[in-house]
């Protein structure tokens, strides 16, 4: 497995509310965290660290300080990739986990990239297996099936997301597809196998009948920090391009984004970085926000270091995941109507204001609205300040007259007035969801 993308090497949803949310239990754990659920429900928001509990290969890692305790203190509602001997844990911690095989069968990451040279009797035996181990836990949300295939694993892909449909209904069969940096071409001289992304998205959902549409993008560092605006391309179209083609097809998107130091000479993890990452992800309409990674090995400025030791980094990225959470309970009810930037837009080619609910923002920094449909038929905006460096008051002009505007906090979902001429600061990558009232 080689996580590194790095170019030029081209590799791999009114607040019901939140009072509601706190008596039917939504929150678990702590008062801000929003409990993972299962695929099947409208509420599925995974806040994940993708990172592999135990590590990706035997001999498989006791972690014996900052484990799955110091997830849930982080503000994940998912614990990542566990083995079944994590569940119990993960249930009283109240985290939801995608599982990987048991000890006995899976020794390495080549055990989940060999679903294309199975038969499709051991592929069903190898479902199977993985969902007799999970038994009936509660924490269990999905099944890790492969990350970043090409389209020769599409085939064997197909018949393992249909056995875990069958097995285990309601339960995800996790895959995440490579960036749209990853190489293209002939499927045996290219990662993709496609001589474009957009054929490789289509043909992964068409073909392998997917729940979800989960790939991973790290250029927001690899770009040094947006100002190589060459690489920053490819965050922003990448985000476009999933959020549009899951959307024809109906369904969920996750984003995969940068939570440690990519490469010994980016950028490392700041809370302007990570807030944009996940900002810029929940105004496209994303389902979620996984960071990779948290325990590493391989990299810089991780979560929780090689020793094992909390780090800035752990504290900075907990701030952004409590954002999220208090967030995710309205977020998760949203339907993505729109993603639009003030001109001139970071890059070439994205669709500018105005939008269909908002006409124009006026911001001394670039920004990205994203625009809501509830499923109560309430109009939301999200307004982003894509700035990396500098803090920034937006006004916000609406195409049509609105009885109010109301601010969703970040702090605990409440809502408050927001009065669209006198505007709001909004500090390098922060967002601001706001409530449309009529």
């Amino acid at each position: 497995m080689n996580r590194f993308h790095t170019p030029p090497r081209r590799t791999a949803w009114v607040c019901c509310c939140l009072s509601l949310a706190l008596a039917t239990g939504a929150f678990a754990g702590s008062s801000n965290r929003f409990a993972a659920s299962d695929i099947s429900q409208p509420d599925f928001f995974p806040i994940l660290p993708w990172s592999p509990y135990h590590g990706w290969s035997k001999p498989l890692v006791e972690r014996r300080q900052n484990g799955l305790e110091s997830i849930a203190e982080c503000g994940f509602n998912m614990a990542g990739f566990v083995l079944p001997k994590d569940l119990s844990r993960c249930k009283k911690l109240g985290l939801g986990a995608i599982m990987l095989p048991a000890e006995d069968a899976y020794t390495s990451m080549e055990y989940l990239r060999a679903w294309r040279t199975l038969s499709d009797a051991e592929i069903e035996r190898r479902v199977k297996a993985m969902v007799r181990a999970a038994g009936s836990s509660p924490a269990v949300k999905g099944f890790f099936i492969m990350d970043e295939p090409g389209v020769r694993d599409f085939p064997g892909l197909a018949k393992a997301v249909a056995a875990v449909k069958k097995h285990a209904p309601g339960k995800l069969a996790y895959i995440n597809l490579y960036p749209d940096y990853a190489t293209l071409g002939a499927t045996d001289r290219s990662q993709l196998g496609t001589s474009n992304y957009t054929d490789y998205l289509e043909r992964f959902v068409n073909e392998v009948k997917p729940q979800v549409v989960s790939y991973d993008n790290y250029m927001v560092q690899s770009s040094d920090d947006l100002r190589n605006s060459a690489r920053a391309v490819s965050y922003y179209r990448n985000l476009l391009e999933v959020r549009r083609v899951a959307l024809e097809h109906q369904l969920p998107y996750l984003n995969i984004v940068s939570a440690n130091q990519i490469r010994p000479h980016t950028p490392i993890p700041s809370p302007a970085n990570l807030q944009f990452q996940a900002y810029t992800t929940l105004a496209a309409g994303y389902r979620g926000v996984t960071w990779y990674n948290y325990y590493g090995p391989k990299y810089g400025y991780l979560p929780v270091d090689s020793a094992g030791r909390k780090t800035l980094g752990w504290l900075y990225l907990r701030d952004v995941n409590s954002q999220v959470a208090a967030l995710a309970p309205i977020m998760s009810r949203l339907v993505s109507t729109g993603v639009f930037f003030t001109a001139p837009a970071p890059t070439d080619k994205l669709p500018l204001l105005p939008g269909n609910l908002v006409e124009a923002v006026t911001s001394p920094t670039p920004v990205m609205v994203g625009e809501f449909r509830h499923a109560n038929g309430q109009a939301y905006v999200m307004v982003v300040n894509l700035s990396l460096e500098r803090s920034a008051k937006f006004t916000l002009q609406l195409r049509q007259p609105q009885a109010g505007i109301k601010i969703v906090s970040a702090m605990d979902g409440s809502l408050s007035p927001f009065d669209p001429k006198d505007g709001l600061w909004l500090v390098a990558g922060q967002g601001a969801l706001l409530a449309l009232v009529n």
